[in-house]
């Protein structure tokens, strides 16, 4: 398989490149600033290092970046610095989803085009109904007018579910959502379900970005489980000791 990659140098996007490569995966990232990528990755004839912006690609460069791709991941996410949070480009998640959803279109791919985004617990699937409370529909109200991240979050995941939904010739997806991230060197024993099990704002979870990023491959590769979660948005927590 040849897999894309963007946001590949951020924390998650590393782990998600590390375990496609371990597997014998054919793999393109597109990143800024490839000097900040592992050494390993430099010398790895199965990984391809694209030096651009995602969002300064014109749409031919990007649907000839795409045209042999079987699957694309986003990693994508804000840097958490008030110009990474409250400069531009606001919108970088939800942009870059539409742009490589256009990409793929573009190509009229023989067959579907996996499509992963990692997005957050504390977005809702609105396909579902997620029962929320009243203290944490207050709060994700107020991210909403304070954090333009979470609003991007949730543009990018709807853009997926509404635009593309379930029945696209060309794109089929899944909308990864865990809970607080955390690192760790290994991947351990995680849980995953169609919708959260703990609030995610007064009752969070973690998440493991190593487990994330090897549920995000898991998806890519494993064709059980991609037909398990294709068209959801399951949530993703470290299984707790003892439970």
């Amino acid at each position: 398989m040849t897999i894309l990659v963007v946001g590949a140098s951020g924390e998650t996007g590393r782990q998600l490149v590390d375990q496609l490569l371990k597997s014998g995966q054919t793999v393109k990232v597109i990143v800024r600033s490839p000097e900040k990528m592992p050494e390993s990755w430099k010398n790895n004839g199965l990984l391809t290092i694209i030096q651009a912006s995602i969002l300064e690609l014109s749409e031919q460069e990007l649907t000839d970046i795409v045209k042999d791709c079987d699957a694309v991941a986003s990693c994508l996410g804000h840097n958490l610095t008030w110009k990474g949070i409250y400069g531009e480009p606001r919108r970088l998640v939800t942009d870059a989803v539409h742009l490589l959803s256009k990409a793929i279109e573009a190509n009229k791919p023989g067959k579907p085009v996996k499509f992963v985004l990692m997005n957050t617990s504390g977005n809702r699937n609105r396909d579902l109904n997620e029962p929320v409370s009243v203290g944490y529909r207050i709060v994700v109200g107020l991210l909403r007018l304070l954090l333009p991240p979470h609003v991007d979050n949730e543009q990018a995941a709807d853009y997926l579910r509404t635009e593309i939904g379930q029945t696209h010739p060309s794109i089929e997806w899944v909308t990864v959502r865990p809970d607080t991230l955390i690192d760790d060197d290994q991947v351990t024993d995680y849980e995953v379900h169609p919708s959260p099990v703990r609030d995610p704002i007064f009752n969070a979870g973690k998440t493991s970005r190593i487990n994330v990023g090897h549920f995000m491959a898991q998806l890519i590769m494993d064709v059980t489980t991609w037909e398990k979660w294709k068209g959801q948005m399951p949530v993703i927590y470290n299984k707790m000791e003892g439970k």
